[in-house]
């Protein structure tokens, strides 16, 4: 066998898969026709479950770099703008959470008590980042770990057994044990492999692009809807997306021109600008479809393999970053005898869901976009909606997946959820002890009945006693390697370790066969 794994695609997704492939013991392959980073211009921002994602594999530090830098350029384009005045940006002064349907959303109308908002730590911090860096960060992590990242390498097709894959590519065959397409939207690898894909229709065309241009004066800064569709202008300099509702492109693969995009955004925006240099420009719609399932034998999807739909608010790359989060782990296990294959059944069942909410939030944006009455009707309540504490709450938590709770046994509000990023004791916080992508029995209350029952899993969970000051009502949280609550209990609870010796057994049992042969 040549790999354990072999990942086709080495975008953003691609690379987290298969760092955390390696961080749990898997040798990986991943495939990528490019030779560099695609420089076409994508996603600018991140929601908060991807920062988090990133934080807590010890990414935090360099995330906040490149966004001092962008934000750096943001401002200046702000200042240029307005006269030298960076106050005046669309939001006048006012932190921007993010956008639904280009209706914006303040950051001082959010209830950070809302479960799920306010709990990341610093990572809620962290939101302008640009999809390339992300690829590039995630990179050089690959290259840290050992994870060989073929450039220039194509998968043309692959046959899988009961055993095995085998993969052939641009330059030979590959040997592996499973094959994980995170190939994007047309992924090889779904239709090689026969996944059901259904869906629906796409009604628009969008253009994003990063320009240069004259007669901008009377282009308004932030999200326009006006009565040909909707346009944006900033927050980077020279950037423009324009959203006409005219059907989808006639062919998505033809070259963006400076002819097409100055028609199309003087069109929706009525402003007679001249665009004189295309920097980067791309076309997308919003066909919405999911993957019945996401596996099929030893072949999986992930990312846009998976689930396709429109860009706004940069929905795809947090939702692929937390496809990989929680399969990294979980295959890993699997393939190093840690856990049995059904673990991998969770994987459909956690995350389909999830995918299946983002598809429905893409498509109510579009309907809340489209120049008819009744779409500008429903537009103008949701800006009233959006207005207020408990809307822009709401669409907040929406934005960043914050309601996402995974089906997991246990009453307690933390179980099945992303796990706060708690401050401790030791003088760190959580994510600082979920580098190594482990599980980790966090016991806040010196409790050695607990420690007693993990005892079995050393080699699987990592055990951390200390304190939570600011949450003296926890006793201890079970966090499985994605960073997700798998158990937790209460201080003064009658039965403080009830459920956990069914949790780590749920999670970190070893096959009969592993311990057979142990």
């Amino acid at each position: 066998m040549d790999y354990d794994v072999v990942v086709a695609g080495g975008g953003p997704v691609g690379l987290m898969l298969a760092c955390e492939l390696r961080l749990g013991g898997a040798r990986v392959a991943v495939l990528e026709r490019l030779t560099e980073v695609d420089p076409t211009i994508k996603g600018g921002a991140i929601t908060t479950p991807s920062a988090e994602a990133l934080y807590r594999r010890g990414m935090l530090p360099a995330l906040a770099e490149v966004q001092r830098q962008a934000m750096d350029r943001s401002q200046a384009f702000v200042r240029e703008r307005n006269g030298g005045d960076g106050r005046r940006a669309a939001g006048q002064g006012l932190g921007i959470v993010g956008h639904f349907a280009g209706i914006l959303l303040r950051a001082d109308l959010v209830d950070y008590r809302e479960p799920g908002l306010g709990d990341a730590g610093p990572a809620a911090e962290i939101a302008f980042v640009a999809q390339q860096d992300i690829e590039r960060l995630l990179g050089r992590r690959a290259d840290e770990l050992g994870v060989d990242v073929r450039r220039g390498v194509e998968l043309t097709g692959f046959d899988a057994d009961d055993g095995a894959v085998t993969v052939r590519t641009s330059h030979g065959a590959i040997r592996a044990g499973w094959l994980v397409g995170c190939d994007g939207g047309r992924s090889a690898v779904r239709k090689l492999a026969g996944f059901e894909f259904p869906g629906t229709d796409p009604e628009i065309t969008c253009h994003q692009a990063v320009v240069e241009m004259t007669g901008t004066e009377d282009l308004k800064v932030g999200w326009t809807a006006t009565d040909t569709g909707v346009y944006a202008y900033g927050p980077m300099p020279g950037r423009v997306v324009t959203v006409e509702f005219d059907g989808p492109p006639t062919d998505r693969d033809a070259p963006v021109t400076a002819e097409d995009l100055q028609a199309r955004l003087r069109r929706v925006s009525g402003v007679n600008v001249t665009i004189t240099t295309v920097r980067t420009a791309t076309r997308f719609t919003d066909h919405a479809r999911q993957v019945t399932e996401y596996r099929k034998g030893r072949v999986l999807l992930a990312g846009d393999a998976a689930h396709v739909h429109s860009a706004f608010g940069s929905q795809g790359l947090s939702l692929g970053i937390g496809d990989a989060m929680n399969l990294g782990w979980k295959l890993a296990a699997v393939i190093g005898g840690r856990a049995p294959e059904g673990l991998l059944d969770t994987y459909t069942s956690e995350r389909h869901p999830v995918g299946a909410s983002v598809l429905d939030w893409t498509r109510s944006q579009v309907a809340a976009m489209r120049p008819n009455p009744q779409s500008r009707a429903l537009r103008e309540i949701v800006s009233d909606l959006a207005g207020t504490v408990a809307g822009t709450t709401y669409l907040t938590a929406r934005l960043n997946s914050a309601g996402v709770r995974y089906a997991l046994p246990g009453e307690h509000p933390l179980t099945g959820r992303s796990t706060p990023d708690l401050e401790l004791t030791d003088g760190g916080r959580l994510a600082d002890h979920l580098h190594r992508g482990r599980a980790l029995l966090l016991d806040l209350t010196d409790d050695p009945k607990l420690r007693a029952l993990a005892a079995g899993y050393a080699d699987r969970v990592d055990i951390l006693t200390a304190g939570c000051p600011s949450r003296p009502e926890l006793a201890a949280v079970l966090v499985r390697p994605d960073g997700f609550t798998a158990w937790a209990a209460d201080a003064g609870a009658q039965a403080p370790t009830s459920g956990l010796a069914e949790a780590l057994k749920e999670w970190f049992e070893m096959p009969e066969e592993a311990m057979t042969q142990g």
